[in-house]
Order: C-alpha cells, then sequence, then structure tokens
C-alpha cells in the first residue's frame, strides 16, 4: 500500500470519527421498529455527537500541541497519548451520561457511547505501557456493535454493513502498518481488545 493512500485511510477513518459514523448508521440506517427518536428529532443526537465526540477532542489535542505538551496531532510516542486519550474519554463518558438522563432518548444510545467511552479508557490504560493501536481497538469495537445490532433487530439484517466494517478493517490496519504507526501485534491486539469488549459488554447487558 502507497503512503498516501494509508495517510488518507488513516485520517478519514480516525478513531475521532468512528462514533460520527456508527450514530448517523443508527440514526439513519436502522429499522424504524428499533428506534422510538421521530426521524425529524435524530439531528440533535447527531449534533451532539459530532460536537463532543470529534469536535471538542480535536480542538483539545490541538491545544495541547500549541501548548507544547504533544509534537503533532499524530501522537506517535507512546508517552504523550495519555493526556489526549484521558482527554477524549472524558468526553466520551460525559456524552453516554447525558445521553442516559435524556429520558426522551433510546437506551441503545447510551449503550453505544457507553461502550464507545469505556474501549477509549481501555486505550488509554494499555497506552500507559503499551503502544496499542486505537484505530484497531476502534474498528473491532465497531464491528462487535454491527453484529449486536444485526442480532437485536426484529427484521432484516445489516450483513452487507458487517461486510463493509470488515474489508474496511482490512484496509485501515494495513495501512496503519505500512505507515510503521505500530507493530502488527500492536494492531491485532487492538483490534481484537476493542472486538471482545463489545462482545462480552453486550452478552451481559443483552
Amino acid at each position: 500500500m502507497n503512503r498516501s493512500l494509508a495517510q488518507a485511510l488513516s485520517v478519514v477513518f480516525h478513531p475521532l470519527l468512528l462514533p460520527t459514523y456508527l450514530f448517523a448508521f443508527i440514526l439513519y440506517y436502522m429499522p424504524a421498529a428499533m428506534l422510538t427518536l421521530p426521524l425529524e428529532s435524530r439531528w440533535v443526537v447527531m449534533g451532539i455527537v459530532v460536537l463532543s465526540t470529534f469536535v471538542v477532542p480535536g480542538i483539545g489535542a490541538y491545544t495541547m500541541v500549541r501548548m507544547g505538551q504533544l509534537d503533532s496531532l499524530e501522537m506517535d510516542r507512546r508517552e504523550q497519548r495519555g493526556l489526549p486519550l484521558l482527554f477524549t474519554a472524558i468526553c466520551y463518558a460525559t456524552t453516554a451520561y447525558l445521553l442516559y438522563r435524556t429520558s426522551a432518548l433510546d437506551d441503545i444510545f447510551f449503550f453505544v457511547m457507553g461502550l464507545i467511552a469505556a474501549s477509549v479508557f481501555l486505550t488509554y490504560f494499555v497506552s500507559l505501557f503499551w503502544k496499542v493501536s486505537a484505530h484497531g481497538v476502534g474498528l473491532g469495537g465497531t464491528l462487535g456493535l454491527l453484529l449486536v445490532l444485526n442480532r437485536l433487530m426484529p427484521d432484516g439484517s445489516i450483513t452487507m454493513a458487517i461486510v463493509v466494517v470488515v474489508a474496511l478493517s482490512g484496509a485501515v490496519l494495513s495501512a496503519r502498518l505500512a505507515l510503521n504507526a505500530h507493530t502488527p501485534a500492536q494492531v491485532y491486539a487492538g483490534y481484537g481488545a476493542g472486538f471482545l469488549l463489545t462482545i462480552v459488554t453486550a452478552y451481559i447487558a443483552y
């Protein structure tokens, strides 16, 4: 894989963007029977997710670069990943709590956001000792969530979406290896950890 394509895949499927993609899929693709939130009101949830999981953490990371706490937004050095990951995890956990406290919203929103927050906290703790792939954790968790949603659906299936995520996972993880951002162990461990966290949590919850 050439470097330009690898960089493009890494940016387009950056971990900070995965919650936006997931919630857009749930809000506008899943069957109406799975959600009670009216279609015309779903943009509010979408806006909250984009703001709190992408815009605010992104601004936080940029501020850390400007203040000299990070060398760059890529955070190539493991030692510099802790603070931005912790800040992001807190943003995600706050969003999950907000979704939980809003009684008009479906439980699935809190469940998904809570799992994403947990995966970021997991990435943070592992990164204190080892540079696990955040892309891997995010994509593994995404695949796990789609499998869970597929099982919960009253009718139909999202098999095609699952196949697409599997293919994209292979491409993005290959991109991370092509850029020498991680070792194979860091990529595969991250993917497996994200997937298992989602599946085990869903099994306990449902």
